[in-house]
């Protein structure tokens, strides 16, 4: 069975900023790549001017009560993901469940997506989303399986710091399991319409030319959508048979 908890040693000179990595055989990461991390609190330069733009529609109750996101999850279970570029399904095992269960991956970017290495998604449109699950944190489970190829982990920024951020492996990361990434869930069927989410934007900022999660955090997809317009978004994402 799949776990569903990790933690992150850390990596190079980005302990707590954001992942990179590269597809097997691995070279060695550049001096500008990190592990897939979490980013809770957005840096001074960060800080948004302006406010942050009003939802679309209402936001339901259960997106800003993480506490109550306890619902006890099957043994294994899936979970089919809808989005921009097509179809995938995910067999699952952890709080992964409450979270599809709720509504949460709606509209959701896929905002950090690096060639050869992995897909990072879960921080919420929605600003006020992002402020209720920023400190509802999950401990941390040894590493049981191993991030190669479509495996699902939680992304960190420490000890059982986990939240709602997560990638999706595109190749073998396994130099991943001893800094503590324990995969969760594995894509068994779509793996090809993972293959094609957006990767131009390369690693977030300040590094590259992606996304700030920071901005992210604070602004939402308000903030994606005016400066960062190709990237692929979960449309649903749903329980399955």
């Amino acid at each position: 069975m799949l776990v569903r908890k990790l933690s992150i040693t850390a990596v190079a000179l980005f302990v707590t900023t954001t992942l990179m990595g590269c597809e097997a055989p691995p070279p060695e990461p550049s001096s500008k790549t990190a592990s897939p991390s979490e980013t809770p609190k957005p840096p001074p330069s960060s800080t948004p001017t302006a406010p942050a733009a009003q939802p679309a529609k209402p936001i339901a109750p259960a997106l800003l009560a993480p506490e109550k996101a306890t619902e006890t999850a099957p043994a294994s279970f899936k979970v089919k993901f809808d989005t921009t570029q097509g179809q995938f399904v995910v067999e699952v095992t952890d709080r992964f469940y409450n979270l599809v269960k709720i509504g949460y991956f709606e509209d959701i970017a896929v905002f950090r997506v690096i060639d050869g290495f992995m897909a990072q998604f879960g921080i919420h449109g929605e600003p006020k989303v992002n402020s209720a699950w920023r400190n509802a944190r999950i401990d941390d489970d040894p590493v049981k399986e191993s991030n190669k190829r479509g495996y699902l982990t939680f992304a960190t920024s420490g000890a059982n710091s986990r939240t709602v951020q997560m990638f999706i492996n595109f190749g073998d990361n396994s130099r991943l399991d001893s800094q503590g990434f324990s995969p969760f869930g594995k894509v068994i069927t779509g793996m090809d319409v993972v293959d094609k989410l957006y990767k131009g934007y390369g690693e977030g900022a300040p590094v590259g030319d992606g996304p700030e999660q920071g901005r992210l955090q604070f602004q939402g997809n308000s903030y994606l959508k005016s400066s960062f317009p190709k990237l692929d978004y979960i449309k649903t994402a749903t329980l399955t048979p």
